[in-house]
């Protein structure tokens, strides 16, 4: 419903500011501008749409092979330990230990369409341990907060996006992977802010050892990554985040042929089941995306996003700060509320400004460092009928506010 009147206002003010500037400025064209605009904007959202048909096929291909392969399954059991640490309540040996663990590992890999359903288990198997089924227990709060802010392996969608847009702005060798690990570090980041965040509210101690193995190991991990590159200028740092992604993301590609193979699978037809849903997902889109495109459109060429971008932008050069950031901001405040309406503020800011730009690039670590935490919390708690949900949206915002402020630090680290 919030998403609903966002997109109204997006049209109204637009309309209402362009009729100002018609009665007042003497802009005539200003209209007709904006008619040509929301057009072009709605056959842009298509174009990508279908653009993203292809890697979308070919991802969920082979992810397809990774879930015959068990290889999922073997992530699960990895963080499973972790987990049985952080969650009050849950016995042991509990079901509901297993679909998380699930969960988290689908969302890591960006099993979207896995992570879900195995979510929506999850939140069911701790309803069933709720005393009291209206409210909501420190499990599930613990559970939607790091759902919302989850650690990112593969953030699948915007690579594909910002391939697809590299091919239409004539980019040649474009690696879309190198925002895997500002993405990685951000998310890991925000994960480890609403783990603590959450746990400060249930007088959790997070002094143990599979937490402390978890954190040290992960983070320590990504960070000594980060603290590598970081003797590489901005050009040949580019070039080596982006080897490290596609190294990461193709020694996963390969692990999962492999285990497939190992258990003598019919791969190929595994493949091309996945990629029929990746077929279907990407023209599912379609309807999001070009509503998003077209609203922004008529805010953007009335002149308000520029009234909006601008405003921030004077705020922050009067506290002496650097303002190239300011641009990728719309998507960072969108995010929270709608995953598709983010999307189409990516979109435009990779249109506007260049899918290699600076702001381009950051506005895709912000898009894939963060979460619809309003959808999550309305789907997950709507789902077993819990109608307090205690301060599980204080911790889910507040992950997502450090979230977004990791993503901008980073973005300055790696990219600027």
């Amino acid at each position: 419903m919030v998403l609903n009147y966002i997109w109204i206002a997006f049209f109204l003010i637009g309309f209402i500011v362009a009729l100002l500037k018609l009665i007042i400025l003497g802009q005539t064209d200003i209209f007709n501008i904006m008619m040509s605009d929301l057009f072009n904007s709605a056959k842009t959202g298509f174009d990508i749409s279908i653009g993203l048909t292809g890697m979308m096929a070919l991802w969920l291909g082979i992810m397809k092979i990774g879930e015959g392969a068990g290889m999922v399954n073997v992530f699960a059991r990895a963080v499973h330990p972790f987990f049985k640490t952080i969650f009050k309540g849950i016995p042991k040996g509990d079901p509901a230990y297993g679909n998380i663990a699930m969960n988290f590992s689908a969302n890591m890999l960006g099993l979207d369409n896995a992570a879900t359903p195995l979510g929506l288990k999850a939140m069911s198997d701790l309803q069933n341990l709720n005393p009291q089924k209206e409210r909501a227990t420190d499990a599930q709060i613990m559970f939607l907060v790091l759902n919302t802010a989850g650690i990112t392996l593969i953030p699948s969608s915007v690579i594909a996006i910002r391939q697809t847009m590299a091919i239409e702005q004539h980019i040649p060798n474009f690696n879309a992977a190198d925002i895997f690990l500002p993405i990685l570090i951000a998310t890991f980041i925000a994960f480890t802010a609403g783990m603590i965040i959450t746990a400060l509210f249930q007088k959790i101690n997070l002094l143990k050892g599979p937490v402390i193995l978890f954190v040290l190991g992960f983070g320590g991990l990504i960070f000594g990554l980060a603290a590598w590159l970081q003797h590489y200028p901005p050009d040949i740092m580019g070039k080596y985040i982006g080897l490290v992604g596609s190294l990461v993301i193709l020694g996963i590609i390969i692990s999962f042929l492999a285990a497939g193979l190992i258990k003598r699978l019919n791969v190929y037809e595994l493949f091309v089941e996945g990629a029929k849903e990746g077929f279907t997902t990407a023209v599912r889109i379609i309807p999001y995306l070009i509503a998003m495109l077209a609203a922004i459109s008529v805010f953007r060429t009335s002149g308000c996003m520029d009234f909006l971008v601008n405003g921030i932008a004077h705020l922050v050069a009067l506290c002496g700060l650097n303002t190239d950031f300011v641009p990728a901001l719309p998507v960072a405040f969108m995010k929270p509320l709608s995953g598709s309406g983010a999307r189409g503020l990516m979109v435009d800011v990779l249109q506007t400004h260049g899918v290699n730009s600076f702001a381009g690039k950051l506005a895709s670590i912000i898009q894939g460092s963060t979460e619809t935490t309003f959808y999550v919390l309305a789907v997950y708690f709507g789902s077993v009928q819990v109608k307090d949900t205690r301060y599980a949206l204080i911790c889910g915002l507040i992950a997502d506010a450090i979230g977004i402020l990791a993503a901008i630090i980073v973005g300055y680290l790696f990219f600027h």
